[in-house]
């Protein structure tokens, strides 16, 4: 008997054991899973956001280089600590960069919207300029201020220290592009619509190319585009002429002898924002190349003659810009080679030729058989008064272009150039010369100035968006003093009171880079 209960107990609690794993395993209905979707009406790396009919694609790269005989962002030794050739100038800068960029696209029934969006994020190595202390102290870029023109950074003795990165030195995060795009109007921060396809870049690396527009890092617009088939754009934009699109309006009772030599002829006196600046564009783009035509115009407003308001002020006036440039595809030499050319006149609107990241004061020391050093020193403005006067708009002109040949699908060189020239006004000139900071120049006085460069780049693409690349660019500053000028101590860096010589001055700069794209 207890043989059979003890038979039925172990049945029992079998049944239960396979009921309840029978149970467990009724299937249980799962959430539906969303898969990505390919995109592939714009291109390729676009993909469907989940849930939405916009189409998305990320996009950057990483870049690793280091800049030999030059500045903190691929600048040549122009002005400040850099253009010293003494102990305070860099022999190497070194910079890391991460670029993301996010591009979305919609299709609606008033054609494509997009939005477009850049950011980078960067080390770059910074620089110690002079205190003006008498141990002969120094202190890192990062802890020196900005000087009036906002362009470099200001020693005691008020000269020109650094010119990298806006005075920032070490990591930074920057915003190159960020705009929306819909009925063909673009709002937002994007390159201006005067600046050649190619921007600062014909074929080179070099960040301070001269000769013509450009706005790498983009520039808040309002613009209109229309097309017009078989390739013929126009555009007409207003853009925000503030931070990259004026150089210096000078007053010329704020000259020194210190300011003169670090490329500033007086008090850069730039007044409140009053009008964008108005750009129209007319390009043909085909399978020949393209040709582009490009006019700005661009208001000169100060502040005031003196410390205060009640001093007055001169009327505001404009300046005006054109440029044409020119891109020749399919030439004999190769297949992929291409020419690229662009020339440009400014009058009141010189960054329209000294592009956002061309240097705007020049002051490059050197060696003298008639002085303790030489010294080539020049300005760049859009306008100088003094007080009681006018404007007087400055002229300038310039072109630049590049030759890229492909040796193989992996390997190409780019011969490239660029030349620029600043003509001051006879009323200019002499305000200047006539000034007390050039009270003991022996020798022609004269800010007229020009500045050449030559360069040539060779890069390598081993496997695909992985290029290495070397960079040459070499510089002549062709300024119009002669004789010897003397002055005080230049403690910025660390030149001190002696005679110079002014003549003529050349500098060289290699930057090897690595990059990567995704």
């Amino acid at each position: 008997m207890k043989m059979v209960k003890s038979l039925l107990l172990g049945t029992a609690a079998g049944l239960i054991a396979v009921g309840g794993a029978q149970a467990a395993d009724l299937p249980v209905k799962a959430k539906a899973v969303e898969y990505v979707k390919i995109c592939s009406l714009y291109g390729a790396g676009f993909y469907y956001i989940p849930g939405t009919d916009t189409c998305i694609k990320l996009g950057g790269y990483l870049r690793a280089e280091v800049a030999l005989n030059a500045g903190g962002n691929y600048s040549a030794q122009y002005n400040g600590v850099f253009a010293a050739n003494n102990r305070l100038t860099n022999y190497y800068s070194m910079r890391a960069r991460e670029d993301l960029n996010i591009d979305t696209r919609t299709a609606t029934e008033y054609g494509v919207v997009r939005t477009y969006f850049d950011a980078v994020f960067t080390w770059t190595t910074g620089n110690y300029g002079g205190t003006g202390s008498a141990t002969g102290g120094t202190q890192y870029s990062g802890t020196i201020g900005l000087n009036a023109a906002g362009t470099g950074l200001t020693g005691s003795s008020g000269g020109a220290v650094n010119a990298t990165d806006g005075g920032i030195s070490g990591g930074a995060l920057g915003v190159y592009y960020a705009f929306i795009q819909f009925a063909g109007f673009t709002l937002g921060k994007a390159v201006s619509q005067f600046d050649a396809p190619w921007i600062n870049y014909p074929g080179n690396n070099f960040d301070q190319l001269v000769g013509g527009s450009g706005s790498t890092n983009g520039v808040v617009q309002a613009t209109y585009t229309a097309d017009f088939g078989q390739g013929v754009t126009a555009a007409f934009s207003v853009q925000d002429q503030t931070q990259f699109f004026t150089s210096n309006l000078w007053n010329t009772a704020g000259m020194s002898t210190t300011g003169v030599l670090g490329g500033a002829y007086g008090s850069n006196a730039i007044g409140g924002t009053r009008s964008p600046d108005i750009v129209g564009m007319v390009r043909v783009d085909q399978a020949w190349g393209l040709f582009q035509a490009s006019v700005a115009a661009h208001d000169n407003h100060v502040g005031y003659y003196g410390a205060t308001e009640v001093t007055g002020h001169p009327e505001d006036k404009w300046g005006w810009a054109v440029q044409l440039a020119l891109q020749i595809k399919n030439i004999p030499t190769g297949a992929g080679d291409t020419i690229n050319v662009s020339g440009v006149y400014t009058e009141g609107a010189s960054r329209y030729n000294f592009q956002s990241l061309a240097a705007t004061s020049y002051s490059m020391f050197g060696s003298s058989n008639a002085a303790y050093q030489s010294i080539g020193f020049a300005g760049v403005s859009d306008a100088v008064y003094a007080p009681g006067g006018g404007l007087e708009l400055t002229k300038t002109y310039g072109f630049r272009g590049a030759y890229t040949h492909n040796w193989s699908p992996y390997w190409n060189t780019a011969l490239y150039g660029a030349w620029a020239a600043v003509n001051y006004s006879g009323t200019v000139k002499g305000l200047i010369c006539g000034s007390a900071a050039f009270a003991t120049l022996t020798g022609a006085c004269n800010p007229d100035f020009n500045i050449g460069q030559v360069g040539v780049i060779t890069r390598w693409t081993p496997v695909k968006n992985l290029t290495f690349s070397a960079d040459f660019t070499y510089s002549h500053l062709d300024q119009k003093y002669s004789g010897v000028i003397t002055t005080g101590a230049l403690t910025g860096v660390a030149k001190p009171a002696a005679t110079y010589e002014l003549k003529d001055q050349d500098t060289y700069s290699l930057l090897l880079r690595a990059q990567r794209n995704w």
